[in-house]
């Protein structure tokens, strides 16, 4: 409770302990803040090498498929 006031104790109660009890819970607060931008960041990262993987298979398909048809339109050599 807080000290003597000429204010009702009832009212300065009122208003010293939520704000009492903001002060407690701040730092739990910025913790799970921390926490869940850091979870977020890391499913962007596993995302995004996800994709990367994606395009760099479908390079490669195309790639070895044109490599084919380069080796397929040559014509054979007569001796």
């Amino acid at each position: 409770m807080a000290y003597p006031t000429p204010v009702n104790n009832q009212i300065t109660d009122a208003v010293s302990q939520p704000n009492v009890m903001v002060l407690g819970v701040a730092p739990a607060m910025a913790a799970a803040t921390l926490y869940q931008a850091i979870a977020q960041a890391m499913a962007n990262a596993a995302n995004n090498a996800t994709l990367a993987q994606q395009q760099g298979s479908t390079l490669f398909v195309s790639v070895a498929a044109t490599g084919c048809a380069i080796i397929y339109s040559q014509q054979p050599k007569s001796s």
